[in-house]
């Protein structure tokens, strides 16, 4: 099915959870009623939000004919601010069941999740434990485990907040907010208690299909992350490194991205 994103009707509004709110955005296709599919959920990565994702969800959206939502975790974008103490080292998993309660609230009762770097591995432990809920996932830039590229890369991004307008960037999306959001990343990963860090353990009991993507060029993974989720996960997974690509594939090469997640969103449906 090929639609065309103007044919979908987008809506954004604010869905409390446990006394917080989340900013949703949600794109329906004309036959929802009609023709149901699972829906695209999107999820983003450490410094991302619903804006970030540009056209991405739309396209991909109209491309399958799946309804499609898109939301700023807690923290980010338009959402509530953090609340409480630092970040343990399960969050992931903590936003897993978030996730969860999401789709309760959103009354969807499958989900094709789309997670790009923390947003992926979000996906990978949502699969895991809460199988009847996820038809499959696609992974872009998916941690399993901490590499030393990985804590070069948040060191050099460090520096970046520092030393550039990155901050400045960064609250367009994020408002005051801003610092919250970069230091949440940053300071969790590079605590020395975080290294160990690894939910491999998880991978077997992912039944349903996974599309794992990575760049060539990952500033934050090796392929040994691909590899690892590919070679533990239960169900049929195919691995995609993506030339001239880094860290988020659905902006570098947005067209081959769109193309091998249509593909495997069109297996799944049929």
């Amino acid at each position: 099915m090929n639609l065309n994103p103007a044919d979908f009707t987008v809506t954004e509004t604010d869905v409390l959870l446990d006394g917080y709110a989340l900013r949703v955005q949600r794109l329906l296709p004309p036959d929802v009623a009609a023709t149901p599919r699972p829906t695209l959920v999107f999820l983003h990565d450490s410094l991302g939000c619903i804006r970030l994702w540009r056209d991405f969800p739309a396209r991909l959206a109209a491309a399958t004919g799946c309804p499609a939502l898109v939301y700023d975790r807690r923290g980010y974008g338009q959402s509530a601010p953090f609340d409480g103490p630092a970040r343990h080292n399960d969050y992931l998993a903590d936003e897993a069941l978030v996730l969860r309660q999401l789709l309760d609230a959103c009354g969807i009762a499958r989900a094709i999740l789309f997670g790009h770097s923390d947003g992926g591995s979000i996906a990978l432990l949502a699969a895991a434990r809460y199988p009847a809920r996820v038809a499959a996932v696609l992974t872009e830039g998916a941690h399993v485990f901490v590499e030393d590229l990985t804590l070069a890369g948040i060191r050099a991004a460090q520096q970046q907040y520092y030393g550039t307008n990155l901050p400045e960037r960064l609250a367009r999306y994020h408002g005051s907010k801003t610092d919250a959001v970069f230091h949440a990343w940053a300071d969790t990963w590079l605590r020395p208690a975080f290294r160990s860090w690894n939910i491999e353990a998880e991978l077997p009991r992912i039944q349903c299909p996974v599309l794992v993507l990575q760049g060539e060029a990952d500033e934050y993974g090796t392929v040994a992350q691909v590899e690892a989720i590919a070679r533990q996960v239960s169900g049929p997974a195919e691995a995609v490194l993506l030339p001239g690509a880094a860290h988020s594939p659905h902006k570098e090469a947005p067209n081959e991205t769109l193309r091998l997640a249509t593909d495997f969103v069109r297996r799944v449906l049929s």
